[in-house]
């Protein structure tokens, strides 16, 4: 499984948004970056995970950051669970699992003895410069959005 590494300048990439509008990583240049990467819409823990990054949000953008969260879903359900859970995060859909594969979000998992290709939580931290700062590979919903938020404040310091 390929990943990115720390202090590399990621790779321009563009997907549909909940709205089908296309996103590019370049619109953000200059800005932090949080890529957020997650199994399916609607489940316990990846809903725990954007209603999270939802509520502290404004924390983020307060330091020149924005939250773009990434699934295999496609545009009508990240606008379902947006809709249903009041999500205020930019989402996108990565149905061929191409950005994943990019950044190592895609790859073999194991649950209950069966092997399978899915959505490896993780997220990624890139700096206005577009060069990844920082990166969690196996991502625990549990207290992660803290986490993230504290290492973009040491960051910046």
């Amino acid at each position: 499984m390929r990943s990115i590494d720390l202090g590399t300048k990621v790779e321009n990439f563009q997907l549909p948004d909940q709205n089908g509008q296309e996103v590019s990583l370049d619109d953000y240049k200059g800005k932090w970056v949080i890529i957020y990467f997650y199994p399916k819409d609607n489940t316990p823990g990846c809903t725990t995970e954007a209603k999270d990054f939802t509520c502290r949000k404004g924390d983020f953008s307060d330091k020149n950051a924005v939250i773009l969260g990434i699934s295999p879903d496609n545009a009508a359900s990240h606008l379902r669970f947006i809709d249903k859970h009041d999500i205020k995060l930019k989402l996108l859909s990565d149905l061929n699992h191409e950005v994943m594969e990019k950044f190592g979000a895609w790859g073999l998992k194991k649950l209950y003895g069966r092997e399978f290709m899915g959505v490896i939580r993780s997220t990624f931290l890139i700096d206005p410069e577009g060069k990844l700062a920082f990166k969690w590979p196996k991502v625990k919903v549990k207290v992660h959005v803290d986490d993230v938020f504290n290492k973009l404040s040491e960051l910046i310091k």
